[in-house]
Parts: C-alpha cells; structure tokens; sequence
C-alpha cells in the first residue's frame, strides 16, 4: 500500500545544491495544497561530504523513503548515486549529474575515481530508467555553473507530480533576483535533457 505520492532521494555532496533542490520542491508542493514531508542528512557536508534528502509528496506517514521504495534518485554527483542506489525502486528513475567531484584522495593521486560506465551500469542493472547527463555543461550553457542542481530540478521536474509553473514560482522564492533568469534557463535545459 503506498503511503505517498511520489517519493524522491535527492544526494550529492556539500555545497552542490542538495537542499535547495528539497526547498523548492517542497513550497512548490505547499502552493499545490499537497501534503509534503522530508528528512535530510548532511554529515560532513560543509567538507565535501555526502548530502541526502528525502522528499515525500503526498506523504501520510514517515517522511524517511524506505529502501527499494523512492520513486526518483536524483544524484549531483555520480558516486552518490551509486552510494545511495538501494533507495531506488526498480520501477524507479535515477538522474546523474556525470560531472563527478573530485575527493582529495584523487587529486592527489592517491586513490582513482572509477570509470563512469563502472559506477552506472549497476543502478542501469536495477532501474531501466537511468538518465545520466552533464548537467554542470549544461548549467555552464545557462550561464552559470552553480546552477547545475537547478539543471537537475527541471530534469526531476518530468517526474513528479507538481506543475512547472508551481516549480518555478517556488524557485523564485529562494533564489535571488540577480540570479532567476540563469536558474530559470538551467531548469529548461534540464527538463529538456529528459524528455
């Protein structure tokens, strides 16, 4: 029985946009008069570290996505997708941003970031629906880089039950001025990327 319209887990790493991607789905839902519910985990967030959310339209109970249960995973970092893969419902979609962030292991050459097709085929392996895109190029063709999380809400914004229009007005709640039209861009090209 389900106990929600529509669940989503939303992971990245710190500073990459995990909660304002929550936010904005959550008054967008406040302004459809849709119960909404969330959980977020930040851990080490403000030194790179993973970042998750769970996010529940509809929600009538627990506002934590059980395992196998999310009907979206929207992952801003590659890795964290496959760290939170188990969220996932098989009948589920996942959206990756392929532009990964490089821990310092890495960069100093002390350790390799796996191969993409490594890290995607096992959630390809449990979700048909695998959309992987680089939404940081795409946030760059928007005109701004740091909109990337942005670029994965108008991705996520063809999966979710709530209106663009709604999506957007919530966007512009919290998000500044000088910024919207930019943010407004990088979620078209988003939600183009998936259609």
């Amino acid at each position: 029985m389900r106990t929600s319209e529509c669940d989503m887990v939303i992971v990245g790493v710190g500073g990459q946009g995990v909660i304002l991607i929550s936010d904005v789905i959550g008054r967008a839902a406040v302004l459809a008069n849709k119960p909404v519910c969330g959980a977020e985990t930040h851990g080490m967030a403000q030194r790179g570290g993973s970042v998750i959310n769970h996010t529940r339209i509809g929600c009538r109970f627990s506002p934590m996505v059980a395992s196998g249960g999310a009907d979206v995973l929207v992952a801003l970092e590659p890795a964290e997708a496959l760290r939170f893969a188990q969220f996932l419902s098989p009948t589920g979609v996942a959206l990756v941003n392929t532009r990964p962030v490089l821990p310092s292991t890495v960069t100093s050459g002390k350790a390799e970031y796996p191969p993409l097709q490594e890290i995607l085929a096992p959630l390809r392996a449990h979700s048909r629906k695998v959309f992987a895109m680089d939404a940081t190029a795409l946030a760059e063709m928007a005109g701004s880089a740091q909109a990337m999380n942005v670029v994965m809400l108008g991705a996520l914004s063809r999966h979710i039950p709530l209106s663009e229009d709604l999506i957007l007005q919530a966007l512009s709640l919290v998000v500044p001025p000088r910024f919207l039209e930019a943010n407004k861009k990088a979620f078209a090209l988003g939600k183009a990327e998936v259609e």
